[in-house]
C-alpha cells in the first residue's frame, strides 16, 4: 500500500488543470478585466495620435514609443496588473469566504494556488501582448517588411511577461500573509521600484525592474530611449532571464509553502 502523502501527488495535475480552466475563464468576465482591459487601450489610443501628430517624421514616432508607450508598460501598467491580481488569488477567497470550499474539494492546494496563479498570468499577457502588439505595429508601420522588426516585438514581448511572472509571483506571496497587501505592494512597485532602479552601480539590482530592462532593445532608429535606460548599467541578457525566473519560483514556492500551512480565519 503507497503512502498517503504519495497518493495525493497524481492530484496536483488535476488540481492545476480544473482550477486554471475555472479561473482562466471566469476572469475574463469579471469586472477587473473590463477595467484592465480598458487600461490596456491608452497606448493604443496614444500610439494612433502619434501617428497622426507626426505623420512623416518616422524617427520622432519610433522614439515616442521606446520613451514614453514602453515605460507605460514596465512601469505603470504591468505593475498595476500583477498587484491586484496577485494578492487577489489568496485575498478574493478569503473576503468572499470562499476558501472553504476549494480547500475541502478532492484538490491538492499547491494545484489551486499554482492553477490560480497560470491563470492570472495567462490573462495578464495576453491583455499586455495585445496593447503591445496593436501599438507597436501602429508605431511602426512604415517597417513591416524589415524581418528585425519582429525580432524586436518578441524581445518585448518576453520582457514583459517575464517580468509578469516574477511580479505576480512576489505580490501572490505577500497576499498570503498580509492582509492589506495591496497597500505595501504599491509601496514596493510605485516607491522602490521606481527609485532604486536609478541608483548607480549594483543597488539597481535589487529591483525587478533592472532585470526587465536589462532584455530589452537598448537602441531603436539608431539611439537610446534615454528614460527607460537612465542610470541603466545593465545585467547580462542570459543573466536576466535566469534571475526573474528564479525570483518567480522562489517567491512562488514560499507562497505555495504559507498556502498550505496558514489556517485563514474569516473577519466577522
Amino acid at each position: 500500500m503507497k503512502p498517503k502523502a504519495n497518493a495525493d501527488f497524481p492530484s496536483f495535475g488535476m488540481s492545476f488543470r480544473k482550477v486554471f480552466a475555472f479561473f482562466f475563464f471566469l476572469g475574463r468576465k469579471t469586472g477587473k478585466a473590463r477595467v484592465f482591459f480598458l487600461l490596456g487601450l491608452i497606448p493604443i489610443a496614444i500610439a494612433v495620435m502619434v501617428r497622426i501628430v507626426m505623420a512623416g517624421r518616422s524617427g520622432d514616432v519610433v522614439a515616442v514609443f521606446n520613451e514614453i508607450l514602453i515605460v507605460f508598460f514596465v512601469t505603470f501598467d504591468i505593475v498595476i496588473l500583477s498587484l491586484f491580481y496577485g494578492t487577489s488569488i489568496v485575498a478574493e477567497e478569503t473576503e468572499g469566504r470562499t476558501l472553504p470550499y476549494l480547500t475541502t474539494r478532492p484538490l491538492s492546494k499547491t494545484g489551486i494556488f499554482l492553477g490560480k496563479y497560470a491563470a492570472y498570468v495567462s490573462l495578464m499577457f495576453l491583455m499586455v501582448t495585445a496593447s503591445l502588439f496593436v501599438s507597436f505595429f501602429i508605431m511602426n508601420g512604415h517597417r513591416f517588411r524589415d524581418p528585425m522588426l519582429y525580432l524586436t516585438f518578441l524581445r518585448y514581448a518576453a520582457a514583459l511577461g517575464l517580468g509578469i511572472l516574477a511580479y505576480t509571483a512576489f505580490f501572490a506571496f505577500l497576499g498570503t500573509f498580509l492582509k492589506r497587501a495591496i497597500l505595501i505592494g504599491l509601496i514596493f512597485g510605485f516607491g522602490w521600484e521606481n527609485v532604486i532602479q536609478y541608483f548607480p552601480g549594483s543597488t539597481q539590482k535589487f529591483s525587478l525592474v533592472h532585470y526587465m530592462k536589462s532584455l530589452m532593445p537598448r537602441r531603436a532608429s539608431g539611439g537610446p530611449f534615454s528614460i527607460l535606460l537612465f542610470r541603466l548599467e545593465p545585467t547580462a541578457p542570459a543573466v536576466a532571464m535566469v534571475m526573474l525566473v528564479l525570483i518567480a519560483a522562489v517567491f512562488l514556492a514560499l507562497a505555495c509553502w504559507l498556502f498550505r500551512m496558514k489556517e485563514y480565519l474569516f473577519e466577522e
